[in-house]
């Protein structure tokens, strides 16, 4: 098994879509992010394309709430 390289944060982004699709059914849309993160919805898309680019999540075009993890689950950090 190879693991991802990912930091601090990317990790925390990556636990938070994990919980909450399992908690809800249904990936967290980006304001749902923003809302748990505290942060901009700039800083949001940024981190979303960033894990998208680095082969951590997979997004369909034009479609809400689509985010998938590419990683197993043995591979998230804990949630902080």
């Amino acid at each position: 098994m190879i693991k991802h390289k990912y930091t601090f944060k990317q990790g925390q982004y990556l636990a938070f879509i994990y919980y909450y699709t399992k908690i809800n059914g249904r990936p967290p849309s980006e304001s749902n992010i923003q809302n748990y993160f505290k942060v901009t919805w700039p800083s949001v898309h940024r981190m979303v394309i960033t894990l998208e680019q680095r082969e951590l999540i997979k997004r369909t075009p034009g479609k809400a709430r689509s985010i998938q993890l590419l990683i197993s689950t043995d591979e998230l950090p804990k949630l902080k």
